[in-house]
């Protein structure tokens, strides 16, 4: 009796509300990327200084990140779900938007890889861009992010390490 009511109950609330399943790999990392929110500092595998920002925009749809690295001028990069994945747009001081897409895995989430998919305002891919990025979640105050800038055809790769700001 017990598992026929859970039952019932499960597909009431599958029935109230289609798509919005909180078992998808999509929703498990998304949430990860909001529980980010807030300050970060960190340094670059240089030692040059660095600052992040997350926060949680557009009704809780969307995930704004911005970012500082010491001799650069600010990045930001937009998340957001994307049926199984996770989709972002990267506004480059270079005046162009790498678009990239991260398929999570099934399990728990402790990197997402994203690939890049096209760019708003890139003539040609010759020219330089954002080509990837790997997030990688250490634990809930330190995470890692690999850019790959790509020119050329030839791939740099630029790794920060970020830790929560605490006040």
């Amino acid at each position: 009796m017990k598992k026929q009511a859970a039952l019932f109950v499960l597909f009431t609330l599958l029935t109230i509300a289609p798509g919005h399943s909180t078992d998808k790999s999509s929703s498990v990392a998304f949430r990860k990327l909001q529980a980010l929110a807030g300050p970060w500092i960190g340094t670059d595998d240089h030692g040059r200084p660095a600052r992040t920002n997350f926060k949680t925009i557009v009704a809780d749809t969307t995930v704004m990140e911005t970012l500082v690295s010491d001799g650069m001028e600010e990045m930001l990069t937009l998340y957001t779900v994307d049926g199984d994945g996770i989709a972002l747009v990267h506004y480059c001081p270079t005046n162009n938007q790498p678009r990239m897409r991260a398929t999570p895995g099934l399990s728990d989430v402790k990197e997402l890889v994203f690939q890049f998919s096209g760019a708003g305002n890139l003539a040609n891919p010759a020219i330089g861009h954002e080509h990837k990025l790997v997030m990688r979640f250490t634990d809930m105050d330190h995470i890692t992010e690999e850019w790959t800038w790509r020119k050329d055809g030839k791939d740099s790769l630029f790794v920060y390490h970020f830790s929560r700001e605490t006040k």
